[in-house]
């Protein structure tokens, strides 16, 4: 079969594999500090298992691991440095409406 008349190319991209960024002697465990905070956003939400590119199941250990971390106060359950930094930069002032007739 000519190459011309090919249904379906052949992509000339190169895929690598990468590498899985939860090691075989890593253990998903709430103390594990360094492990978790890999997969928490910067506004502390837990990433998907998409953007993480984890198994179902070490998802579902590091969940349970986060969860547990943010009852113990290990972790913050939230992480909104921007509401800081809004209410120190002008006060606000409430201005009165009055009603037209």
């Amino acid at each position: 079969m000519n190459k011309s008349k090919r249904l379906f190319p052949k992509s000339k991209r190169s895929f690598r594999r990468r590498l899985p960024p939860i090691g075989s002697g890593d253990r998903i465990d709430y103390r594990n500090m360094t492990l978790i905070s890999r997969f928490i956003s910067e506004q502390g939400k837990i990433l998907s298992r998409r953007v993480n590119r984890v198994t179902l199941k070490q998802q579902r250990l590091i969940t349970i691991a986060i969860k547990q971390a943010r009852i113990l106060s290990l972790l913050p359950f939230l992480n909104n440095q921007k509401q800081f930094e809004r209410s120190e930069s002008t006060p606000r002032t409430t201005s009165l409406r009055t009603r037209k007739k």
